[in-house]
């Protein structure tokens, strides 16, 4: 599969991990030094993997569960040899996101690095 396929993979693992709340997931396709950095409700927000894991798996009953699965759309996706961008809108928890993904390519495998979020819709 190539670069583009891959990382579309991932991208669907990550709705998934959110509609699942499912912390494994998340784990999965970030990168262990990842931040997961915006504004929410006016307040800067800057997590660690291991802490959107827990907001995550913390949202109960699933979206899916409740019939409020994530929607989402492809903006963009630039990639430049071992790295790549991509801007993904997506809603979530009734909030419409603009998420900014970073990926890096390590050891053959592809990470999100950083998440960069913006919310256009509450």
């Amino acid at each position: 599969m190539n670069a583009k396929g891959q990382i579309k993979n991932l991208i669907q693992i990550y709705v998934d991990s959110m509609d699942e709340s499912n912390p494994n997931k998340v784990k999965q396709i970030f990168h262990n030094n990842a931040k997961i950095v915006g504004y929410l409700h006016g307040d800067f927000m800057e997590m660690s993997v291991d802490d959107f894991a827990g907001f995550v798996a913390s949202q109960q009953p699933t979206p899916k569960e409740k019939g409020e699965n994530v929607i989402f759309e492809i903006i963009t996706c630039e990639i430049e040899g071992t790295t790549a961008v991509v801007k993904l809108r997506d809603k979530y928890l009734g909030i419409t996101f603009m998420d900014i993904l970073s990926f890096i390519k390590i050891e053959g495998e592809w990470k999100i690095y950083n998440k960069l979020f913006n919310v256009e819709c509450e």
